[in-house]
């Protein structure tokens, strides 16, 4: 299990996706710990190597006795960056973790790239954390769960009672209150908003239209401090990227790679590199190597447009997408595109269980005819990889 340390306080991190790719740190918010971006992580992770942790008093990280200091939790980062081997990274803080974004930005040493500040404030009454302080000590988190989830969520979402609630409840529920209050009293005593003009680098700010704790005005107050920072507002509470990951991803990898529009000639490449992903470079390359006076311009256009717009978009994963290309081509009779992608799934390890739900599906919706058809395609190649794999 990896920690960073600050003295004696270990800190929980994690790094996910592939180390060639830049860095972002993602840090949550209080009463979460890193799962809270679960929502968002396969998106974020075809663009960068994510490095989450848990704020102490949080998760995994220790959390020691007394009250914390915003000091303190831009050290912990501080801390996770040296121990990621960081030298440039972006950073994404939510609430508590915005708040710490906002501290570590303003230092002299700090090795941040671009800022995205989600759902976050730069002062608060005291009273108001003292007042959860002395409700968390006295009845632990149950005390205010059911206020902090009224706040990090729409009324929309918490009617749904659905999973994604009740995780974030277990996680709420399953934090030590005296590292929540520590974490409290570092909010209650931050002194962060005079230093907002010496932050240099690029900076989005989140906003959500229902967020009771840190309502746009408050963002927009960052705005107003931070040179040449944006804002964006999205119809989310507190916590967007649970209730809104989609939204909540466009905005912020809309900041976060900010190439603009893909010339054709690069997105022709990007095309092609995608295909050769998911159909396999060898059955690519042969149909390239094919080509023709007469068709050239043709296999050129499906590149750019099949691979190199709607396949590269991460909004959807590729065994989602997958899995709509095969229904769609067996409703509709395709069943020379059918095999391709059938046996390109199976081939990138997609369990055949997943084809035949897949089929299920196209004998309700598109009727049993097609569904026959499409599960004695399957099989035969099925078999055919069967073979292969027992000729080896």
């Amino acid at each position: 299990m990896p920690f960073a340390f600050n003295g004696v306080t270990r800190i929980y991190w994690r790094a996910d996706g592939h180390s060639s790719l830049p860095a972002l740190v993602l840090a949550n918010s209080l009463g979460t710990d890193f799962s809270l971006w679960d929502p968002v992580l396969p998106r974020l992770m075809r663009h960068f190597r994510v490095i989450r942790f848990d704020m102490r008093g949080h998760g995994a990280s220790d959390a020691p006795d007394g009250a914390y200091t915003m000091d303190q939790l831009a050290d912990d980062l501080a801390a996770v960056v040296q121990a990621a081997g960081l030298q440039k990274f972006h950073y994404c803080g939510v609430s508590l973790g915005g708040m710490v974004g906002m501290a570590y930005a303003q230092r002299a040493d700090h090795r941040l790239d671009r800022l995205v500040l989600s759902n976050t404030a730069v002062s608060f009454p005291p009273e108001v954390w003292e007042t959860r302080i002395d409700n968390v000590t006295r009845g632990g988190l149950a005390a205010i769960s059911e206020a902090v989830l009224g706040r990090f969520f729409t009324p929309a979402f918490l009617a749904l009672q659905d999973l994604r609630l009740e995780r974030v409840k277990a996680t709420l529920l399953s934090i030590e209150p005296h590292g929540y209050a520590g974490c409290c009293a570092a909010i209650r005593d931050m002194r962060i908003a005079d230093g907002l003009p010496a932050i240099q680098v690029p900076t989005l700010v989140v906003t959500g239209t229902q967020d009771q704790s840190t309502p746009p005005a408050r963002g927009a107050e960052i705005v107003a401090a931070i040179p040449g920072a944006t804002i964006t507002e999205l119809p989310a509470a507190h916590i967007p990227m649970v209730e809104f990951p989609v939204q909540w991803g466009d905005a912020v990898l809309d900041f976060l790679l900010p190439e603009g529009d893909v010339a054709e000639s690069e997105r022709y490449e990007l095309g092609l590199e995608r295909r050769r992903e998911i159909l396999g470079r060898s059955y690519v390359d042969a149909r390239l190597a094919a080509r023709t006076e007469f068709n050239t311009a043709f296999q050129e256009m499906i590149t750019q447009l099949a691979w190199g717009r709607i396949w590269t978009s991460s909004r959807i994963d590729d065994l989602t997408r997958r899995i709509v290309v095969m229904t769609m081509t067996a409703a509709l009779g395709r069943w020379e595109e059918f095999e391709l992608h059938v046996g390109a799934a199976l081939r990138a390890g997609i369990e055949a269980r997943i084809i035949e739900d897949a089929l299920f599906m196209v004998s309700v919706y598109a009727g049993v005819p097609a569904a026959n058809t499409g599960f004695a395609i399957a099989g035969k190649t099925l078999k055919k990889l069967a073979d292969e794999a027992a000729a080896l």
